[in-house]
């Protein structure tokens, strides 16, 4: 009776053993995942608003800070179609004179082939309950020449917000280690870049 009694329990903390090992391995395979998977769409994001500035910075000369702006532009906003021909008075046909031919919508534009798109959702973080991504614009000095700039970006507490704590912990420190932002964003405040820390 005794060893019957002892088997159930030895089989119990073998289960509950087994368990908790299957677990420690698998936990960070699952937040990976989950992060590689908020990650992707918010990637997108961020590719669609640096697309969407240097659409607006074309037109305007400079990009803008207010998502906004950057969405009525998307709306609204319209991008000459340029036509380059040979300048007739040039003998070494070398010239070409830009003529506009007519305009286009902007969303046409920029994202007719994506079915379904909905402009305004641009300045939100996926996975989040509405949450806006950050974003701000301005001019910068670089070598004595102004530069016009822009920044979107999102903070990993915000981006993994329910997630493992430890973990999302880990992560943003790993990254502040090697004094990366522990986030994602496209563009810069104080470098001429569009790049995004993904790429």
């Amino acid at each position: 009776m005794v060893n019957n009694i002892i088997k159930v329990i030895l089989l119990v903390v073998i289960v509950v053993l087994a368990y908790l090992v299957f677990e420690s391995v698998m936990r960070p395979v699952r937040f990976n995942k989950e992060v590689e998977k908020r990650s992707s769409a918010v990637i997108q994001n961020l590719i669609d608003i640096r697309t969407a500035q240097m659409a607006y910075k074309n037109i305007h000369g400079k990009y803008t800070k207010s998502f906004d702006t950057l969405i009525g532009f998307l709306e609204t906003g319209e991008i000459p179609v340029v036509k380059m021909i040979p300048d007739p008075t040039d003998t070494t046909f070398t010239k070409t004179i830009r003529d506009t031919i007519g305009y286009i919508p902007v969303k046409d534009s920029l994202f007719n082939k994506r079915s379904n798109y909905k402009i305004e959702h641009i300045k939100y973080v996926p996975y989040t309950e509405n949450k806006q991504f950050k974003m701000d614009a301005g001019i910068i000095e670089k070598g004595g020449v102004k530069v016009n700039v822009f920044e979107a970006s999102v903070h990993y507490d915000v981006l993994l917000k329910g997630l493992n704590d430890q973990m999302v912990i880990n992560l943003i420190a790993s990254k502040e280690q090697i004094d990366r932002y522990p986030g994602l964003k496209v563009g810069s405040m104080v470098e001429a870049s569009t790049d995004g820390n993904w790429e």
